[in-house]
C-alpha cells in the first residue's frame, strides 16, 4: 500500500458514503422511505467495504507469501554457503596436518623459537 491506493480506497469509501447520505437526507421523501433507503444504503456501504477487506486480505496474504518464500530461499542459499566454507576450512586443515606430519615425522621435535635462542646463547 506504499502506493498511495489505501488512501484513494479509503478516501473513495468515505466520499460515497457522504454522498450517499448527503442524497438520501435532502431528497423530499416520508420518514419511513428515507429510513428505508438509509437501510439500503447502509446495506451497500457495509458490502463495499467487506468487499474491499476481502481484497487487502487476498493481497497481503500474497504478499506474505512471496516474503516467505523469499526468505526460506535466503536462508537456504546462506546454509549452503556456510556449509561450503565449513568443508573448505576443514579440507585445509587436513592438508596442513599432512604437510606437518610429512615435515616433521614421529620422533622430530618441530622447531621452537625458545630452543634455538638457548643454542645461540650457549654458544
Amino acid at each position: 500500500m506504499a502506493d498511495g491506493s489505501g488512501k484513494f480506497w479509503g478516501g473513495l469509501l468515505i466520499g460515497s458514503a457522504i454522498g450517499a447520505a448527503a442524497g438520501i437526507l435532502l431528497t423530499p421523501r416520508t420518514g419511513k422511505e428515507t429510513r428505508r433507503k438509509l437501510i439500503q444504503s447502509g446495506s451497500k456501504l457495509t458490502a463495499s467495504v467487506q468487499l474491499q477487506a476481502d481484497r487487502l486480505t487476498d493481497k497481503l496474504g500474497d504478499q506474505l507469501n512471496e516474503i516467505t518464500e523469499s526468505a526460506q530461499k535466503t536462508i537456504g542459499d546462506t546454509t549452503e554457503r556456510v556449509q561450503e566454507a565449513i568443508a573448505a576450512g576443514q579440507e585445509a586443515s587436513r592438508k596442513l596436518s599432512q604437510e606437518l606430519k610429512m615435515a616433521y615425522p614421529l620422533g622430530n621435535s618441530l622447531p621452537n623459537s625458545t630452543d634455538a635462542s638457548i643454542e645461540e646463547e650457549s654458544a
